[in-house]
């Protein structure tokens, strides 16, 4: 009863909030807060700022660590893999075979959330025959975003403690 008199969506969203607000609440707890306001309203905004979302969470931890990478042009793909290799999070990392499907799949699902963004969210120009996302696709991303957000926040606390 709690979950459904709270307004939450789904019961990680508590969790996801409390983590990033602690780690930056700045930006990026900012960010996922318009996230989860546009989902139904801006899909193409939500789906946006979902990727917005790893890709500050990645380049917060990389600066943090004190790895060099380029600001200006690299892609959140390759965000992500100097992230997870600093984590300890790359496939190759690991020998048993259940992890490495796993943490490849997490890498499946950044890059394939950039990909959306690049396809649906609103941060490039149309055509003539534009494709609009549904509210179901920003609740994709939005979610996604979220899980691998708090899964690399929490990763990274916990290897500082």
């Amino acid at each position: 009863m709690e979950l459904l008199e709270s307004g939450e969506t789904h019961p990680a969203q508590k969790s996801i909030s409390e983590v990033l607000e602690k780690f930056d609440s700045e930006s990026i707890h900012y960010a996922w807060g318009k996230a989860l306001e546009r989902k139904s309203t801006d899909p193409e905004g939500a789906i946006t700022i979902s990727r917005t979302i790893l890709e500050s969470i990645c380049k917060h931890i990389l600066d943090d660590k004190g790895v060099r990478y380029n600001a200006t042009s690299i892609e959140l793909s390759e965000l992500y893999k100097l992230t997870a290799k600093e984590l300890n999070l790359a496939p190759e990392q690991h020998g048993e075979q259940v992890f490495k499907q796993i943490l490849g799949g997490c890498s499946g699902i950044v890059n394939g959330l950039g990909s959306l963004r690049n396809k649906l969210g609103d941060a490039h120009g149309q055509g003539k025959k534009p494709v609009k996302p549904q509210a179901r696709h920003a609740e994709l991303s939005v979610n996604l975003a979220g899980s691998m957000a708090l899964f690399l926040v929490s990763t990274y606390d916990a290897q500082k403690k």
